[in-house]
Parts: C-alpha cells; sequence; structure tokens
C-alpha cells in the first residue's frame, strides 16, 4: 500500500521557488520540480522554440520527455524582479551549457517565471522561455535592471 505523499516544503520567497526550480532542472529531479508549481489548471509553461503547455499534467509529461535525455545544466545568469505582497515576474537570462564533441557550448535562453504567493507559500503558475542570442544576452546584462 502506498503511503500518502507528503506536502511540498513551504517557499517562503519567490527567490526560494526559483532557486528549488533551477535545481531541479539541474538535477533532473521531476518530483521536486513539480513540487514547485501552482495547482491551478491554468498553470502553463513554454520551452524554446515550443508551444504552450497548460496543466500540471502536460507540464509534468514536458519535463519527464525533457529528463528522459539528461539534466538541463542551465544557470539563471541576470534576474530582473518586480513583486507585489502576492505575485512576483522575474525576467531571467539562462545560461545551458550543451557538451558538444568539442567541449561544451553556452546558449542562451530569456525567461520569464511568474509566482503567485499560495497557503503553501510561492509557487510558479508561468514559465515562459525563448532562445535568446549572444547579442540579446550582452544587452541584458548591460541593461539597467529596472523593468519598464
Amino acid at each position: 500500500m502506498n503511503s500518502p505523499k507528503a506536502p511540498p516544503a513551504t517557499l517562503a520567497t519567490p527567490e526560494e521557488a526559483e532557486q528549488q526550480f533551477y535545481e531541479a532542472l539541474q538535477h533532473g529531479e521531476l518530483e521536486r520540480l513539480m513540487a514547485v508549481w501552482g495547482d491551478d489548471d491554468e498553470i502553463s509553461c513554454v520551452h524554446p522554440g515550443g508551444h504552450r503547455m497548460v496543466g500540471a499534467a502536460a507540464i509534468r509529461a514536458s519535463f519527464e520527455t525533457i529528463f528522459a535525455h539528461g539534466v538541463i545544466d542551465v544557470h539563471p545568469e541576470k534576474i530582473s524582479r518586480l513583486q507585489t505582497m502576492f505575485s512576483a515576474v522575474h525576467s531571467v537570462l539562462e545560461r545551458v551549457q550543451m557538451p558538444l564533441e568539442l567541449g561544451t557550448q553556452s546558449n542562451w535562453v530569456i525567461a520569464t517565471n511568474v509566482y503567485l504567493k499560495t497557503p503553501l507559500g510561492w509557487r510558479i503558475v508561468a514559465h515562459h522561455a525563448s532562445p535568446g542570442s549572444a547579442l540579446e544576452a550582452q544587452e541584458m546584462v548591460e541593461s539597467s535592471t529596472v523593468l519598464h
């Protein structure tokens, strides 16, 4: 007989939720990754060049497929934050390391992560990632951290 699933850890800040999100990607930990997501039916995720997935089942299935090919060596390099009492929006420059025959190559992704404060703490409700270029990455690093 299966024991009941333990409730997810309380994430006290959007930054804590984001840290868990990226660590779970880096280690291929599907359960830990899904524990960061909100439980609303309308949570959504868009992978670079992909289509919009809505709901936990679709998001879980997409990450199961990704993790079947290995972990994602992704590192948030630059984060611009906008936060209110119950929501936060993070614009993130992600550096994704890709192993190649001749060494490792860095690719850049521009992502937007949206968090809501819930009774269980902060949870991600939307992750939208788009391919970025080295030029865009440089411009983002050099730009102000103020959102317009």
